[in-house]
């Protein structure tokens, strides 16, 4: 299989969690954690139902993997979330040493492009635009609904 394939296939997973947090009313982001090409974390937004501004996808998926995985840091992951990561999101991610970030859509308010240009870890390798519209759809027709 070669990367762009994969990239596909593990963003149509972090997707299958985006549509759980919006089933819970949540701003429907969704993120999966894959090393040696299994997924070892799933995580979506919770900050609804757990009441808690940090309990956004990518931090569940980074406390899952490094629960799963017996370590702190991601060495050998890549995160795969829909909507580009926060500062605070980037910033976990950067101390967790994850090796590579793949997101879907960018998000122009409050993705950590509006505030650092490169927040995470030197060696990180960071990669946007997979399944885009597909990512992108889902938080247009979420908060649409909202208005």
């Amino acid at each position: 299989m070669n990367n762009a394939h994969d990239d596909n296939y593990w963003m149509r997973e972090a997707l299958k969690e985006a549509r759980e947090a919006l089933a819970k009313n949540e701003v429907p982001i969704g993120a999966v954690v894959v090393a040696k090409e299994r997924i070892v974390a799933r995580g979506h937004n919770l900050t609804q139902m757990l009441n808690d501004v940090t309990a956004h996808a990518e931090m569940q998926a980074i406390t899952s993997a490094a629960a799963t995985l017996g370590g702190k840091y991601l060495k050998g992951c890549t995160l795969y979330v829909t909507v580009e990561p926060c500062l605070m999101c980037a910033g976990a991610l950067a101390w967790s040493q994850i090796d590579r970030v793949v997101y879907g859509a960018d998000d122009p308010k409050r993705g950590y492009h509006t505030l650092c240009e490169r927040p995470f870890h030197k060696s990180t390798i960071v990669q946007g635009g997979i399944l885009e519209e597909e990512c992108a759809a889902l938080m247009r027709d979420f908060f649409s609904a909202k208005r």
